[in-house]
């Protein structure tokens, strides 16, 4: 490498970390205390309102946060609505028909910008939303720095190609995160998010019927738990059929994925390769033993995945309305 190429190396490296720093810095507990004291209490509100009618929907939230982090950063543009000249993120394969929640979304968004207009961003309605989704669904929850700005673009193509795959390894999975500033450890904790929800079964058949040319059903499958899979969700499955993630437990916040996993019961390929490094594998033997240490480390995992590439100070916008780029 020459003088001059690793001058700019080192200057586009300088860059990154002043945007992270200058980002993370303009990220505050309490940012709209003054702006508006409510934020956080409506959005909380309507959670529970939409938890209520549709119990699936904290699962929804805390899903649409991590895939609107993974894509472009914090910034609310998987909440966008496609257009006939763009198909946005939100209907990419891997977030179409999968997430939901987005009139949770919608409402909190109206209520604010009848008190504080112009105040509230999407992104941190949403990353408020998940926090409340899991405190709702564990008893559990944690402060969320805000202060987010909302993006202004959204492609289905980047959804497409910034999402780790059900299918992923755990090599692949620990550079997927780390990709994206985050650790091995913060993966296998924001893993554990996979207690809650459900799954369309065309997200794992592959471990049943198809695992590879010389075996159909995958061997570190559980059998009894495989034929029950098998039972739901037959070859020729409705698209539409879904299960639960975590069976034992499927609209609580726990440490049952984790349990599920050491079973040989993880639903998608990338759970169960968690068993499959030393690290990783101690890492979920010790949420077993540890659910409070979990929920601590999985507080902070949200915190540090909530400053992914996120806008602040005069940079993207403040949406009026979260579907639709401000005119």
């Amino acid at each position: 490498m020459s003088r001059r190429q690793l001058t700019s190396l080192i200057s586009v490296l300088l860059y990154c970390y002043y945007i992270i720093v200058k980002s993370e810095a303009q990220l505050r507990v309490g940012f709209y205390q003054s702006s508006c004291p409510l934020a956080e209490f409506i959005v909380k509100q309507e959670v529970r309102n939409g938890f209520i009618r549709d119990n699936g929907a904290a699962a929804g939230l805390v899903r649409m946060h991590f895939h609107d982090c993974f894509v472009r950063g914090c910034d609310g543009s998987v909440l966008i609505d496609s257009t006939p000249s763009n198909t946005a993120e939100k209907d990419a394969p891997p977030n179409n028909p999968s997430l939901r929640g987005f009139e949770v979304i919608d409402n909190a968004k109206a209520k604010l910008e009848a008190i504080c207009k112009g105040v509230v961003s999407c992104a941190d309605i949403l990353a408020f939303a998940a926090r409340d989704s899991i405190e709702i669904t564990g008893g559990f929850g944690y402060d969320v720095p805000s202060g987010r700005r909302d993006g202004r673009i959204s492609l289905a193509s980047e959804a497409a190609s910034n999402l780790p795959p059900p299918t992923f390894n755990v090599n692949q999975l620990t550079q997927a995160f780390a990709n994206k500033g985050l650790s091995r450890e913060e993966m296998v904790t924001l893993s554990g998010a996979h207690t809650l929800g459900r799954s369309h079964c065309t997200s794992f058949t592959n471990r049943l019927y198809n695992f590879s040319t010389n075996t159909a059903q995958d061997p570190t499958l559980d059998p009894i738990y495989a034929t029950q899979l098998k039972q739901q969700c037959p070859p020729r499955a409705d698209p539409s059929q879904v299960v639960p993630m975590d069976p034992s437990s499927p609209s609580v916040t726990d440490v049952g994925y984790y349990k599920g996993i050491l079973a040989n019961r993880g639903l998608f390929t990338s759970d169960q390769t968690l068993m499959t490094s030393p690290q990783t594998q101690a890492q979920v033997v010790q949420n077993v033993q540890n659910p409070f240490l979990w929920q601590v480390k999985f507080g902070a995992a949200m915190v540090s995945m909530g400053k992914i590439g996120v806008l602040s100070g005069n940079d993207g916008e403040i949406r009026a309305n979260c579907r639709v780029i401000n005119s």
